[in-house]
């Protein structure tokens, strides 16, 4: 099943990435990923990656960029198999760790979503849980090649072949 949908990267002013927690409802595994989701009839990936920061965490969504990385798609998701390309951008946050507000969630999307975290992008590789893309800090040294990461080794050649979550 091909769905287009659009993810947001948020860095807060320390570069901590904001990362959701969601709730696989047909087999009840965790997985991290970005805010995000799938575009609705006539949207563009930017409307839509703005839409879906607003929905699930109320945060600004004039913060998104516009410059996106395409990302591979081939995941499971609520018993269904997702394939096909997502568009990420970034959005970033001049204060720490900016509050989140729920209120624009489905009922479905309450349920499902277990919690959420600012992450330091050096403790990505600790998290308890796989993290949806896998290679998350290529496709946020893609999108933003100047930040503190730089200094890694070079990973951009891979983003276009990374996962991602439904």
């Amino acid at each position: 099943m091909h769905r287009p949908a659009a993810r947001v990267i948020c860095l807060d002013a320390s570069y901590r990435l904001l990362l959701l927690r969601w709730r696989d409802p047909a087999d009840g595994t965790s997985v991290w990923g970005p805010p995000g989701g799938g575009m609705e009839p006539g949207e563009t990936p930017l409307a839509t990656a703005r839409r879906e920061l607003m929905e699930e965490t109320g945060l600004d969504p004039a913060a998104v960029l516009e410059g996106s990385v395409p990302v591979e798609v081939d995941a499971r998701w609520n018993g269904k198999h997702y394939i096909g390309t997502e568009q990420f951008f970034l959005a970033h946050f001049a204060g720490d760790r900016p509050p989140l507000v729920r209120t624009g969630l489905l009922p479905y999307e309450q349920d499902n979503l277990d919690e959420h975290a600012w992450i330091p992008w050096s403790d990505l590789d600790s998290l308890p849980h796989r993290i949806v893309p896998p290679r998350l800090l290529s496709v946020l040294e893609a999108l933003l090649p100047a930040g503190p990461w730089s200094d890694r080794e070079a990973r951009n050649a891979d983003v276009g072949r990374l996962e991602s979550p439904s």
